[in-house]
């Protein structure tokens, strides 16, 4: 989800841990490692990668700095191909029918069949062009905080662990268990009270 859209849905986070050396420098070299790749003409199904607020299509960190006053702004970007599943079966029937032809046999093994219906999503995926999502970020490296423009669980799990993977840090979801554990003052005592709590449902 971007920024500047009419609707937004945010994800708070808190960063643990500091960067060692150069803040800017270390931020977009981790940037540059692990910028989005095509998987376009490529027989793969995912990627996830980081690109530029600006112009997430064409992800530039080599000559755009993405510090803005005090706060990083850039994008996680999730390219992904979907293949219906009528479509796979389509191919796979022919695919399966071609190669019994040629054989002279009746049927193929479990495994056979598994490698054919592999081999059509493959090349269904060098075909198909990936859609792209794109998830804005702000972080505020001194406040040690985070908003990221999701609440969608995979793109938070693939933000969590792409961190982590390019900037050797950890990111915490706020929501009031965590905000709770979190409190400055909080004794031993009550954090194991706290983890004993369970949701309350409201009923209409």
């Amino acid at each position: 989800m971007r920024l500047l859209s009419s609707s937004v849905s945010i994800t708070r986070y808190k960063v643990k841990g500091k960067i060692q050396g150069s803040l800017v420098q270390t931020i977009m070299d981790g940037l540059k490692k692990n910028s989005i790749t095509e998987i376009d003409n490529q027989p793969v199904e995912k990627a996830a990668g980081w690109t530029s607020f600006d112009n997430p299509y064409l992800p530039d960190f080599q000559t755009s700095s993405c510090a803005i006053g005090a706060h990083f702004v850039f994008s996680l970007r999730i390219d992904k191909k979907n293949i219906p599943s009528k479509i796979i079966k389509k191919y796979y029937t022919i695919e399966m029918a071609k190669r019994l032809a040629e054989s002279g046999r009746e049927y193929f093994s479990r495994n056979e069949k598994s490698q054919i219906k592999e081999y059509v999503v493959n090349a269904l995926s060098l075909s198909i062009p990936a859609t792209p999502n794109i998830y804005d970020i702000i972080w505020n490296y001194d406040g040690s905080s985070l908003w990221f423009f999701s609440n969608q669980k995979a793109a938070n799990e693939d933000l969590e662990t792409l961190f982590s993977k390019s900037f050797g840090l950890t990111l915490i979801r706020l929501f009031p268990y965590t905000m709770a554990d979190l409190a400055s003052g909080i004794t031993d005592k009550e954090r194991d009270l706290l983890s004993t709590i369970s949701p309350t449902k409201f009923m209409d």
